[in-house]
C-alpha cells in the first residue's frame, strides 16, 4: 500500500559534499513513505541524515508510544526511478531474531513443555565426529545458559560455527549446503571456552541449539511454532525466515548491499534461522517489542514470564547489581533502573544488514532496519534516543492496522 510519498532530486555537486557520498556517479533521489507526522518530523531529519552519510539506499523506522504505532516510515537514498522503500518493506533482521526465539522459549517453559535448568543433551541427541569426544562441561548447560549466552562457548576465543560451513563440510565429510545438525555434531567434538553458567559470551550457536530445543519439545519445524505461539498472536502475519540467494528474495523484500556482494550467498541463512534468520518490517517488530510493555496484559506471555525475560543472569548476584548498568538477560540486553522501570534492546548484524530495537522505560520503542551495515552504525542509538527524547507531545493516533502485513505490498518507485 503506497500511503505517502515525499520526493528530492538531490544533484550530485550537493553530494559531493555529504560525507560516505563520494563514490555516487549521478543523481540520487530522497523518498520517504508512509504517513507524514509533522510533530514527529525530527526522525525524518535524523534518518536523512544518517542514511545520506554514510551511503545507506534503504531503511525503515517504526516507533511505538504507550503500545500504539505513532511513526512508520520508509527511507529510501537511491537513483531515480528504483522501488522505493515501504513502511512496511521486509527486511532481515539478523540477531532480532534472538529476543523472538527467547519469546518461545519461555512459551513452551510457561506451558510446561519445558524446563530452564533442563540440560541441552537431555533434549538434543547428536553424534560427534569419528575420533573425537564431547567436552564433559557440555552436560551441564542448561536452556536457561543457552539463553543468556552462558553456555561456554567463545567465538572470540574459538570462532563462530555458523559461518564455518567448509570447514565443518571437510572435517565430517558431508557436501554442502551443511545441515544445522551437522553443525551440532561438529561442535559436539570441540572444546567448551568456559565452564557453562560462569561467564557471559554471545554465542550464535547457542541460539541455533535454541531452534532445535523447540523443533523437539514442540514437534513441529520451529518456524511454524513461533508463527502460532508467538507471532500471529500479536496479529503479525508477514514474518518469516529468508533465503541466502538474491535469486530467493521474498516478496517485498528489500535487496542488500556488501562488498564484493557478500550479502548473497557468503553464509547460510537458512541455518541461521533462530539466532539470525528471520524477515521482518519494522511495524511488525514494533509490535512484538510493544507486547511486553503490559506484561498483565500480554497475548503470549505471563507477566511471571516476562519478567524471568529480562532478569539478572545468575553470574550476577542481585545484591551486587548496580541499578542502570547492562547485562544480557534472555534474549535482550537490559538496564534496570529499579520500581519496573527498564530499557531493554538488541541488535543486529550480517553482511548487508543492519538493524537496532530498544524499548525505553519511557514508553516509546523504536525499530530500525538498514539494508547495509558499517562502521558508526551503532550511533543510530542514540541518535533516536535524542529524537525521542525531543519529543514534548505524542500523537494519539494508531497507526498498527494498517501496518500490519495483511497481505503483500507493492511499493512504488522514486520518481
Amino acid at each position: 500500500m503506497r500511503l505517502h510519498s515525499e520526493i528530492f532530486i538531490v544533484p550530485l555537486v550537493l553530494c559531493a559534499m555529504v560525507a560516505g557520498c563520494s563514490n555516487l556517479r549521478g543523481p540520487r533521489v530522497w523518498c520517504e513513505t508512509g504517513p507524514a507526522v509533522p510533530e514527529l518530523s525530527l526522525f525524518d531529519q535524523t534518518m536523512r541524515d544518517f542514511m545520506v552519510s554514510r551511503n545507506v539506499s534503504a531503511s525503515a523506522l517504526a516507533v511505538t508510544y504507550n503500545g500504539s504505532l505513532v511513526f512508520a516510515r520508509g527511507y529510501s537514498w537511491t537513483r531515480e526511478g528504483s522501488p522505493a522503500t515501504e513502511p512496511d518493506a521486509l527486511f532481515r533482521i539478523a540477531s532480532l531474531s534472538k529476543p523472538v526465539t527467547s519469546a518461545a522459549v519461555l512459551k513452551l517453559v510457561e506451558d510446561g513443555e519445558l524446563r530452564l535448568d533442563e540440560k541441552v543433551v537431555d533434549v538434543l541427541q547428536f553424534g560427534c565426529p569419528d575420533g573425537q569426544h564431547p567436552d564433559p562441561n557440555l552436560q551441564e548447560v542448561t536452556i536457561l545458559h543457552l539463553l543468556q549466552h552462558l553456555g561456554g562457548w567463545d567465538r572470540d576465543e574459538a570462532f563462530d560455527p555458523m559461518f564455518q560451513d567448509k570447514r565443518i563440510s571437510r572435517t565430517l565429510g558431508v557436501p554442502q549446503p551443511i545441515s544445522q545438525a551437522d553443525i551440532i555434531t561438529f561442535m559436539n567434538g570441540q572444546p567448551l571456552q568456559y565452564k557453562p553458567g560462569t561467564k557471559y559470551a554471545y554465542s550464535n550457536y547457542g541460539y541455533c541449539l535454541l531452534g532445535r530445543v523447540i523443533e523437539r519439545k514442540s514437534g513441529v519445524a520451529y518456524d511454524d511454532y513461533v508463527k502460532k505461539e508467538v507471532l500471529w498472536p500479536l496479529g503479525i502475519t508477514g514474518m518469516k525466515l529468508g533465503h541466502s540467494k538474491l535469486e530467493d528474495r521474498m516478496p517485498g523484500e528489500v535487496t542488500y548491499e556488501s562488498k564484493r556482494g557478500s550479502a548473497y550467498g557468503s553464509f547460510n541463512l537458512e541455518n541461521m534461522d533462530s539466532h539470525g534468520g528471520w524477515l521482518a518490517s519494522a511495524p511488525e517488530l514494533a509490535r512484538f517489542a510493544a507486547a511486553f510493555d503490559e506484561p498483565r496484559d500480554c497475548p503470549v506471555l505471563s507477566a511471571e514470564s516476562i519478567a524471568k525475560m529480562f532478569s539478572l543472569p545468575e553470574t550476577i548476584a542481585p545484591d551486587k547489581y548496580k541499578r542502570g548498568d547492562g547485562y544480557y538477560a534472555c534474549g535482550w540486553s537490559v538496564r534496570d533502573f529499579g520500581s519496573g522501570r527498564r530499557n531493554t534492546w538488541h541488535n543486529g548484524s550480517l553482511p548487508g544488514t543492519y538493524t537496532f530495537m530498544a524499548r525505553w522505560s519511557s514508553g516509546v520503542n523504536c525499530v530500525v532496519l538498514f539494508n547495509k551495515r558499517g562502521d558508526g552504525f551503532s550511533e543510530i542509538d542514540p541518535l533516536l534516543s535524542k529524537a525521542v527524547k525531543s519529543v514534548t507531545v505524542w500523537p494519539e493516533h494508531d497507526l498498527f492496522s494498517e501496518m500490519l502485513r495483511t497481505q503483500e505490498s507493492l511499493a512504488g518507485d522514486c520518481n
